[in-house]
C-alpha cells in the first residue's frame, strides 16, 4: 500500500542538567564469558563493560502520521465503509504539561521497561500512546447501505440513508465524530539489537544505533458519535499490530542516555466501539501509522 505521511515537525521538549556523580550507579565489568559485542560500524569496541543482564526504561513524547484508511461500520439498518479516510495526530502544545508528573500521560507518550539478554540485544514492553482523529469535514467515497433509521433504539440518518456504490459525501460532525484520543494506544513486545557508532576515550559517553521489532494489542479509548449517537468509551482490546523501528541513542553518562526514533507499523482494529451499544453497533479498520518519538532513559 502506497501512502505519503504529514510532515513532521519535530520538537525535543526536555533535557535536564545533570549533576549526580559519577559512581551513583555500579556496573560489573567483564569477565571470560561476558564480552562486548563487536559493532557492524566499529569493530574495535571502546566499552570495558557489558550490558548482558542490565534492564533499561525510558520515557517521552511522539509525533505520529497516518495513511489514508478505510473504515467500515456495521449494525442493524446499515452497513457500509468510508473509504480513504485521513486522520492526524493531536500533539499537545509545549508547556508545563510535561513536566507536571500529575499530567505527564495527556500528551502522546512513549513508555519503555526491556532487559538485555545478551551484550547487543533486548527483550522489551512497551505503551506508545498515540492519537489518532478522523478529518472533520473531509470529502470521501462510501460504498453499502444505511436505512431511515439504524441500531437499537433506531437513530434518524435523515437525507443519508440509501445505497452506495463509490459517491463522494461530505463527512461533517453531524454525520461523525470518530477519534482514537485517548488514545490509539500500542501495547506491545519487541526485541531490539544495538551497534555501538562512537565511544569517548573516557567510557563516559557514546552514541550507537537501535532497530528492532514489535508485535502487539491495540488498546484504544475511542470517542465516537455515529449520526450524533456515541460515547467516549473506556479502553477496549480492538485488534494486533506489528512495528519496526530505528533510532540513535546518546550515552551522556553510562546510565543516562537520549533517544530519538523512528517507527513504522501496520494495525488491524477489528472491535471498535460506536454508538456505545455493545454487540449492535461496530466498526473496523485497518491502519498504516508513522511515528517519530524522543525519549530520556536510564539503564541500570
Amino acid at each position: 500500500m502506497l501512502y505519503k505521511f504529514s510532515k513532521l515537525v519535530v520538537v525535543f521538549l526536555f533535557i535536564a542538567n545533570v549533576s549526580l556523580a559519577q559512581g551513583f550507579f555500579k556496573f560489573r565489568t567483564l569477565s571470560d564469558t561476558d564480552t562486548v559485542a563487536k559493532s557492524i560500524f566499529n569493530p574495535k569496541n571502546k566499552r570495558t563493560e557489558s550490558n548482558k543482564g542490565k534492564f533499561f526504561v525510558h520515557w517521552g513524547y511522539n509525533f505520529s502520521s497516518y495513511a489514508k484508511s478505510d473504515i467500515n461500520f456495521t449494525g442493524p439498518g446499515y452497513d457500509f465503509t468510508l473509504l480513504g479516510v485521513t486522520a492526524a495526530d493531536r500533539p499537545t502544545k509545549l508547556g508545563t504539561t510535561y513536566i507536571d508528573p500529575s499530567r505527564l500521560t495527556i500528551p502522546q507518550f512513549n513508555f519503555h521497561f526491556g532487559y538485555f539478554f545478551k551484550d547487543n540485544y533486548s527483550i522489551s514492553l512497551g505503551w506508545d500512546h498515540m492519537k489518532y482523529v478522523v478529518d472533520i469535514p473531509q470529502t470521501v467515497r462510501i460504498k453499502g447501505f444505511i436505512d431511515p433509521e439504524i441500531s437499537k433504539p433506531g437513530i434518524s440518518t435523515g437525507d443519508w440513508a440509501g445505497q452506495y456504490n463509490g459517491e463522494e459525501v461530505t463527512l461533517v460532525d453531524s454525520v461523525l465524530k470518530f477519534e482514537h484520543t485517548d488514545g490509539y494506544n500500542f501495547a506491545a513486545i519487541g526485541i531490539e539489537r544495538y551497534d555501538d557508532i562512537w565511544g569517548s576515550r573516557s567510557g563516559k559517553q557514546s552514541l550507537n544505533t537501535e532497530v528492532g521489532l514489535e508485535a502487539g494489542l491495540l488498546v484504544p479509548r475511542t470517542d465516537v458519535r455515529l449520526f450524533g449517537v456515541g460515547d467516549n468509551h473506556y479502553w477496549n482490546v480492538a485488534g494486533y499490530g506489528f512495528a519496526g523501528k530505528i533510532g540513535l541513542q546518546y550515552h551522556m553518562l553510562k546510565w543516562l542516555y537520549l533517544q530519538g526514533s523512528f517507527k513504522a507499523g501496520f494495525t488491524d482494529l477489528n472491535n471498535i466501539n460506536t454508538t456505545g451499544r455493545k454487540g449492535i453497533d461496530n466498526a473496523k479498520q485497518t491502519i498504516w501509522f508513522f511515528e517519530n518519538y524522543w525519549t530520556i532513559g536510564f539503564k541500570f
